[in-house]
């Protein structure tokens, strides 16, 4: 009967503890509770969960985090001008969706018939592990190995593999999240303004003799592309031609003038001249135009010449009666 007394004391005992430290507990988390902002919920409802890190943040609730603490509403590049103008609804502030979207790009052409490789590779394939073994069985050390890293870290499918042993990448998926920046251990892979037409597709910057040794269509450093430029957009350092997109208009003429197809760019999507019925035949156009691309006797409306046509933009800046369009 003790037995049973204590053992009914000891419950008792334990069950005030419980109910004394239940007390305690629900008086603390009412007291030290912290407020967990409404909009958090709205924000990640929004955010595509892809978490793929493009933003800068920890995954899509690091970045709702960081929105309420007032960062930009425009840095998810997966979900882009709609997202963007989603959350700064919630937010009750003005969207910039003027910023260009980016997108990967592979700096390099020399695929399998383009550059040789050095020693036969046996090993792990991938890029990462090819790397540690000598600097790559590649024969140009700048060049991309081929093996694919950039295409398994790619967690939107934007990214295959072509026949020549180079990636390729779909623009129209590309998100600009740079998971392939990060997972390519040359650093082949980069971003750029979608609206960067041309690009030097090569990162070498050994001298021309030594690239047309090893690939035969790596930079040479000829300086043709800059001689070409109307613009001044393009210097050669360290023997690699460099764009400056400040001052490229994307009018392709360095695309046309590289002996090695280093520099490419999509010249089908450049807009052209069109002179509308205004024009006073000043020829004001005709002496701005850098190709000969626009025809006319002077105090007669001109014409262009649309296979010469470049797109440059620089006839309807000088135009004085703006009569010039682009289209």
């Amino acid at each position: 009967m003790s037995n049973l007394i204590m053992i009914a004391k000891a419950v008792g005992v334990l069950g005030g503890f419980g109910l004394l430290f239940g007390a305690v507990l629900a008086y603390a988390s009412k007291k030290f509770a912290v407020e967990v902002d409404p909009r958090a919920e709205e924000l990640l409802a929004i955010l595509p969960g892809a978490n793929c890190g493009g933003c800068g943040y920890p995954g899509c609730s690091g970045y709702a985090d960081a929105i309420l603490q007032g960062a930009p509403t425009n840095s998810c590049p997966v979900g882009g001008a709609t997202v963007a103008e989603k959350i700064a609804a919630v937010m009750g502030v003005a969207v910039d969706t003027s910023a260009i979207r980016q997108v990967a790009t592979v700096y390099c052409r020399g695929g399998k018939e383009e550059c040789g490789k050095r020693f036969q590779y046996t090993g792990v394939q991938t890029c990462r592990a090819a790397q540690a073994v000598g600097g790559g069985d590649k024969l140009c050390t700048f060049g991309c190995l081929g093996y694919g890293d950039c295409l398994r870290a790619c967690p939107f499918d934007a990214i295959s593999m072509g026949d020549n042993g180079l990636p390729v990448i779909d623009e129209a998926k590309c998100t600009g999240c740079e998971q392939c920046v990060l997972a390519c251990p040359r650093k082949i892979t980069a971003l750029r303004p979608v609206d960067a037409l041309v690009q030097v597709r090569c990162l070498s910057e050994a001298k021309g003799k030594d690239v047309r040794a090893i690939c035969s269509t790596g930079c040479i450093g000829c300086g043709l592309c800059m001689k070409a430029c109307p613009f001044d957009a393009i210097t050669l350092e360290n023997n690699l031609a460099r764009i400056d997109y400040s001052k490229c208009r994307k009018c392709g003429l360095c695309v046309t003038k590289c002996p090695t197809k280093a520099i490419v760019g999509q010249l089908e999507a450049r807009p052209k001249a069109i002179i509308g019925d205004d024009c006073v035949g000043c020829s004001i156009c005709k002496k701005a135009c850098p190709v000969g691309a626009i025809e006319g006797e002077l105090k007669a409306k001109h014409r262009v010449d649309h296979d010469k046509c470049v797109g440059c933009g620089l006839c309807a800046e000088k135009c004085p009666k703006h009569t010039i369009n682009m289209q």
